[in-house]
């Protein structure tokens, strides 16, 4: 095992499990490069769904296999759930399927760019079963809403 595979097993490879921060930017033609180690993680298909963010300013990808996943609940719906199919319709209608080139960058359409308030610089933050992109004012807001003191509350909240 190489040093760079410690603490990474095949299952964390194949479930692709997002982690860490960097800062990249958009190039002259608005194209941003996705870190090689979460290239890796995403597998094959090479392609990544990108969504707005609900709650957030902010853009949430996912690699195709983690959103089929997500989609069940929304393929069961009933045709005569109006809240639901709002929902799933607002989400679909301004969602993208991006592949990379072969230099790991994709071109996310302007509107989605534009939602999120990215120009040039992107915080990327992993989320375990995918990624969100920030600009940066935006993420030192957020990411200064959750003190220390509270990180005990969010972790009773998602069970961890």
């Amino acid at each position: 095992m190489e040093n760079g595979d410690i603490g990474r097993s095949d299952e964390t490879l194949e479930k692709g499990v997002f982690v860490n921060t960097y800062t990249h930017y958009l190039d002259s033609k608005r194209r941003l490069t996705i870190p090689a180690v979460w290239r890796e993680l995403v597998g094959v298909p090479r392609r990544l769904f990108v969504l707005q963010g609900v709650n957030d300013q902010c853009l949430c990808v996912y690699p195709a296999r983690e959103l089929i996943r997500r989609m069940e609940r929304l393929r069961n719906l009933s045709i005569a759930d109006e809240q639901g199919r709002q929902f799933a319709r607002a989400l679909a209608s301004r969602a993208e399927l991006v592949p990379w080139d072969s230099q790991g960058r994709v071109r996310i359409k302007d509107e989605l760019l534009d939602f999120a308030a990215l120009s040039t610089e992107v915080m990327m933050a992993g989320t375990f079963d995918g990624f969100e992109l920030w600009s940066p004012e935006k993420w030192k807001e957020k990411t200064g809403v959750l003190d220390q003191g509270r990180m005990g509350e969010a972790a009773r909240y998602v069970g961890f």
